[in-house]
């Protein structure tokens, strides 16, 4: 019997086993639904979690003060040394920033960013945006000449972001490789233990020479802001483990996330021609096709982990009565589960439709986690899709949609590549 099938079997059979691969995220999610808003998952390495796959009690779950993101707190596994560097989500929980504080510390944490990571400094980002745009699409179009088919993943739906966030934190240009690389292992949920701690060793060694190098020379940048960011209760600043892991952070989620959309966004629209006829007709708008894109593709399917503080019942938060959350007990949030939630959005709720009235998801998180990049994200995609639709009327799939395989993760949710036709140039 194969690993997916034992796997498969063993979730008929009680709780749901989460492929580590990512396979299936969308059979997975459903598997998940049937099983009730909040149901027992299996995550790598035999460890138990909830996973809310219901938008209304994920918001309350996400807003309650008996959920916690701090595992030394509250999550007996680590607590007791039960989590080894070598787990596939180690980095996700063993980080010290804003995404695994809790309380009185996670708003210090993001009180210290916000001052960094200002609207102001996003809004001005816009025309770089669109000049990294033409750049790329003019390579783009040279390619095209070169080879019928071109990967958009590779040559769009990367260095844009890549680009947009390396610039931001005053990354040098040519640690862009190694950046990509050590971030793709991140989020790779199957790797190996020896590829965990190696990409462990590789992205702190990476953040440990940018901070040395701007507290060198501070330049106009994100990093050089971090580093000089006080709070203006106590005038504390981030500690360097609080500052390195607030950079694994931002620079994993402000660019593999954007990656997802961009790309989710372009397959979404070449597979469904009849959304981009709403779109080029001035039916719909571009904003619409990017939250339809969140909603039905969340770029990050499920997100680990958070923590019942206190035992939790959610039958009083709008949940199934008689199941409760134990104190310690993990909790996953299952965003594309959520998303295609037939309770929240009608049985056509897997379907994408640019024109559909309701499109609410949590791809950005909800309540005091909500992503401070979000603004960010989207002003990326709203500059890049009509750019590349303009650009190449023509473009279609080389590849039946079926055929893409998805990246190695159950966390992010994207295509390993994106061959198209750029039937427009000649």
């Amino acid at each position: 019997m194969s690993e997916q099938a034992e796997r498969l079997e063993r979730s008929e059979q009680g709780t749901v086993v989460i492929d580590p691969s990512g396979r299936d995220i969308h059979g997975e999610a459903a598997r998940i639904r049937e099983r009730g808003p909040v149901t027992r998952v299996e995550l790598p390495g035999g460890v138990q979690a909830w996973a809310v796959s219901s938008t209304d009690l994920l918001k309350r779950l996400l807003t309650d003060a008996r959920v916690s993101k701090d595992p030394r707190q509250h999550w007996p596994l680590w607590i007791n040394g039960e989590i080894s560097p070598e787990w596939p989500l180690f980095t996700w929980v063993a980080v010290r920033n804003m995404f695994t504080a809790y309380g009185g510390e996670h708003k210090r944490l993001r009180a210290l960013v916000s001052k960094a990571f200002t609207a102001r400094r996003t809004a001005a980002l816009r025309p770089r945006i669109e000049e990294i745009t033409k750049q790329l699409l003019d390579r783009i179009e040279e390619a095209g000449r070169r080879s019928e088919v071109v990967d958009l993943r590779e040559e769009f739906c990367y260095p844009l972001p890549i680009q947009v966030i390396s610039e931001l934190f005053g990354l040098p240009e040519q640690k862009g490789a190694e950046l990509r690389a050590v971030v793709d292992g991140v989020f790779n949920t199957a790797a190996t233990p020896e590829e965990v701690t190696d990409i462990y060793a590789r992205l702190y060694a990476a953040l440990g020479e940018l901070v040395a190098a701007k507290r060198e020379s501070p330049g106009d940048d994100l990093t050089s802001a971090l580093i000089s960011a006080r709070d203006d209760e106590g005038g504390t600043r981030l500690s360097e483990q609080e500052l390195l892991d607030t950079l694994v952070l931002m620079i994993s989620a402000g660019h593999e996330t954007t990656v997802n959309l961009i790309d989710n966004a372009i397959h979404a629209l070449l597979t469904h021609p009849e959304q981009l006829a709403h779109v080029r007709a001035g039916r719909a708008g571009w904003d619409d096709v990017i939250e339809e894109t969140l909603r039905v593709q969340a770029p990050v399917a499920s997100l680990p982990l958070r923590y019942a503080v206190e035992d939790v019942a959610v039958g009083g938060l709008g949940g199934p009565s008689g199941v409760v959350i134990r104190k310690g007990e993990a909790i996953l949030a299952a965003y594309a589960a959520a998303g295609r939630n037939p309770v929240d959005h009608g049985a056509d709720a897997g379907v994408f439709d640019v024109t559909r009235l309701g499109k609410e998801h949590l791809a950005f998180g909800h309540g005091v986690h909500f992503c401070l990049g979000a603004p960010l994200g989207r002003m990326e995609a709203r500059v890049a899709l009509p750019a590349l639709f303009d650009r190449f009327p023509g473009i279609r799939l080389a590849a039946g949609g079926s055929r893409l395989e998805p990246v190695a993760s159950f966390i992010s949710n994207g295509h390993r590549t994106l061959p198209v036709r750029l039937a427009a140039v000649g």
